[in-house]
């Protein structure tokens, strides 16, 4: 296996446990949090400002507002006219590809499907699960408090899709920006590992 894979997930999906029993029977490296780390490592910002970056993108209209002008696409502007978001994101996606040169892994989240656009051997995938499903790990494996899982999840789901839709200049979630997408209630946990794992094996052999 010679392939980066990213996992894109809604919130209660059971995305980044899949991402971890993938990366343990795969043999490779798994980041998340880890990412964070390095990239506050290196960037020489703190952890905390790369937590509360995506927690600000509650609403698409108001956090580009809040953002300015998405500069990516504007060539003028140099790193140091970017909002303090965009520098965070910025250094978040210089350690994604860093990590993805070092060799073959399992990155959950952080644009990362998006920052590897470019590389041919990255694989990504979106795990999904009804609501129900996924308040029911809401509350079991995440603690949320039972009256409020529900908005929770959805406020979360919104947040995500803002961070990913702004950044990325693309849609969250849409089918043509992934490789599979996996209905985890519907396969199990284990039964979407093994899936990525099927997809991954049969892909190398076309």
């Amino acid at each position: 296996m010679n392939s980066i894979i990213t996992i894109s997930r809604q919130y209660g999906s059971g995305g980044r446990e899949i991402g971890e029993k993938l990366a343990k029977r795969l043999g490779v490296p798994f980041y998340d949090n880890e990412l964070i780390t390095r990239a506050a490592k290196e960037s020489g910002f703190a952890e905390a400002a790369f937590e509360n970056a995506e927690k600000k993108a509650t609403n698409s209209l108001l956090y580009s507002i809040a953002m300015g002008m998405n500069a990516y696409g504007n060539q003028d502007i140099g790193f140091t006219h970017l909002s303090l978001d965009d520098q965070i994101y910025l250094a978040q996606s210089n350690v994604i590809r860093k990590v993805a040169m070092e060799g073959p892994c399992v990155i959950v989240g952080r644009c990362a499907d998006y920052v590897l656009r470019d590389m041919d051997n990255v694989v990504n995938i979106f795990v999904w699960a009804d609501l129900d499903y996924r308040r029911e790990r809401a509350i079991n494996h995440y603690h949320l408090q039972e009256n409020k899982a529900e908005d929770s999840i959805l406020k979360i789901d919104k947040r995500r899709a803002n961070y990913y839709n702004y950044h990325a200049s693309e849609k969250w979630g849409r089918a043509e920006n992934y490789h599979l997408s996996i209905k985890s209630n519907y396969v199990g946990i284990d039964g979407a590992v093994q899936c990525i794992i099927h997809f991954l094996e049969n892909g190398e052999r076309r």
